[in-house]
């Protein structure tokens, strides 16, 4: 079997760049930008007020004991004034350009005011104080983001900033997530003693909206080899990436391979060297989709999403790569079998602001009511053996 490093890497190969689309910037936030920004001008592009008061030259602040005349008011957005004579001082507010002729800014607590003379005593005036200088923050032409950043809201403000209108982004990909099973009934409607909820569906839609993706749809399909067949040729033709839940394993009514195949999705993999999560399929339609077929335990369902689906979704819209987090356990943990072992975990953050994982057990791959408040999972080495309280891991978020 492969590896969980092996099968990500698998994966990545397989998965096609999705492709790019003009958004509006009102728009882009979540999405994932697919071109350089680079500063229209020097930022700030002019020495830029950063206090309420009075804009002066240095030279002249000193003369007539601190008393200056104030020659008129210069607002944020107005043409800069000029300041001829040092021994007068121009108003001035936050967010102007500083008048030619200034060379510093004192704070309006800092005067006081009387008629049409402004005083500041013997304080002390050193040049350029309160003041943003030009380019101070980055120069024109440099580069401000990178293709590959999701656009949060401090980068859609700095790509406004840039004079950004549109940007070129990742489109959102068509997704649809399909529950496989017989036994599987709705939420709200009638059930019998045999049958169980359908809720892997909700939990893997749950963290794809979670994650920004918006373009989900969903269905569910019977152990029915003529309807599976029917519905997932369907899903093929008008989707980017399918997502099953369900009939991968090994007994008879596990047809979702067998059918996979049959409507020419190439076999990329088939188990994984981990627990929970053996069973999972991956493979690439011929005519482009990706599908991940996810074991139906809800424990596992869950994990192979947050391992492989939503990192190589990521990495399909062209996301700079980012490695997860490693956090060390407040516990020991552990592992039997021979596989990587995926153990939920709560984060704790102490009194020094270090945070750490405390093992969440569940009583096996179809206990996900155990998941209630927890924060994703580590990833430990094959076992057998015991990671103590301390052993550092790589986190997983749901």
């Amino acid at each position: 079997m492969l590896t969980p490093a092996q099968a990500e890497t698998l994966i990545e190969q397989h998965l096609a760049c999705l492709p790019i689309e003009s958004l509006p910037l009102t728009q882009a936030a979540g999405a994932i930008l697919r071109e350089n920004i680079y500063a229209e001008r020097d930022q700030p592009p002019f020495d830029r007020v950063a206090m309420d008061g009075i804009a002066l030259t240095t030279a002249g602040a000193s003369g007539n004991a601190g008393r200056l005349r104030v020659t008129g008011t210069q607002n944020a957005g107005d043409p800069p004034r000029t300041l001829a004579d040092p021994s007068e001082c121009i108003e001035i507010m936050t967010g102007a350009m500083l008048p030619q002729g200034c060379d510093a800014v004192v704070p309006v607590e800092l005067i006081t005011r009387n008629g049409e003379f402004a005083e500041i005593g013997k304080k002390a005036v050193t040049p350029w104080q309160n003041i943003h200088r030009r380019g101070s923050d980055c120069r024109q032409g440099a580069l401000l983001l990178s293709a590959g950043t999701r656009l949060s809201p401090p980068e859609v403000a700095i790509a406004a900033g840039a004079g950004m209108a549109r940007v070129r982004v990742s489109a959102q990909p068509m997704i649809v997530v399909i529950s496989t099973g017989n036994e599987l009934v709705e939420p709200g409607e009638q059930i019998a003693p045999h049958q169980v909820r359908r809720s892997n569906a909700y939990g893997i839609t749950a963290a794809l909206r979670q994650h920004g993706y918006t373009r989900v749809a969903d269905d569910h399909v019977r152990d029915d080899e003529a309807q599976l067949t029917d519905r997932l040729a369907f899903h093929l033709r008008t989707h980017d990436v399918l997502i099953l839940s369900g009939g991968v394993s090994m007994g008879q009514l596990d047809l979702v391979p067998k059918v996979l195949e049959k409507l020419g999705v190439s076999l990329v993999f088939h188990h994984v060297a981990q627990r929970p999560g053996k069973p999972m399929w991956f493979g690439v339609s011929q005519s482009g989709p990706a599908v991940f077929a996810l074991p139906g335990n809800p424990v596992s369902t869950l994990v192979c999403l947050s391992r492989y689906v939503l990192p190589a979704m990521r990495a399909a819209m062209g996301q700079a790569p980012g490695g997860p987090p490693r956090i060390a356990l407040t516990a020991p943990v552990e592992v039997k079998a021979p596989l990587a072992f995926y153990m939920p975990v709560k984060l704790k953050s102490d009194d020094w602001g270090r945070t750490s994982a405390e093992p969440c057990p569940t009583n096996g791959s179809g206990d996900f009511t155990a998941l209630a408040g927890t924060d994703g999972f580590v990833e430990l080495p094959p076992g057998p053996g015991t990671f103590p309280k301390g052993f550092v891991a790589r986190f997983f978020p749901w």
